[in-house]
């Protein structure tokens, strides 16, 4: 028996999707990741998961079991069940937001870098273009720390504990 989503609902996690896709992610993963977000209880089995984005046991297996590898979802039993059940991780916007994005800030640095080594000896357009991307980078490589810590000692200041 298939789960139909609220229409809203429905549409939420299709933005999410495809808010993942933009970034690289698959659409499903992107798409399991909304419905956790907004589910209630605030967890899901993989079954369930099928029935409410109407999405094949496969597909769904697959995305979650990356979901897992990325740190932003996590499998847990409930006492007394055998069903394993996936719900957002309470780290999950730290891997989201602070590791992946230090990570690819650092990619794109090195890339620039790269680019301006091939580039060395010439005076071509391409080596300004190199220069500015890998300056910004740069900056940011050198800032994101400082204000990852600002931000979790605001959180811990607001919440008195930061996980």
């Amino acid at each position: 028996m298939t789960t139909q989503l609220p229409n809203e609902e429905r549409k939420f996690v299709e933005e999410v999707g495809i808010v993942f896709e933009q970034t690289g992610l698959p659409r499903m993963a992107g798409r399991i990741f909304g419905r956790l977000m907004i589910c209630d209880p605030p967890y899901q089995s993989p079954s369930q998961l099928v029935d409410a984005l109407i999405a094949s046991r496969g597909s769904i297996s697959t995305m979650t079991r990356l979901l897992v590898q990325l740190g932003i979802i996590e499998r847990f039993c409930l006492p007394g069940e055998r069903q394993t059940y996936l719900q957002i991780s309470v780290n999950a916007w730290k891997h989201l937001t602070g590791h992946g994005l230090a990570d690819e800030i650092t990619l794109f640095r090195e890339l620039a870098d790269h680019g301006l080594e091939i580039l060395a000896d010439k005076k071509h357009v391409t080596r300004r273009w190199l220069e500015e991307m890998r300056d910004i980078y740069a900056f940011l490589e050198k800032e994101f720390p400082a204000l990852w810590r600002r931000w979790e000692q605001e959180q811990k200041a607001k919440t008195g504990q930061y996980q």
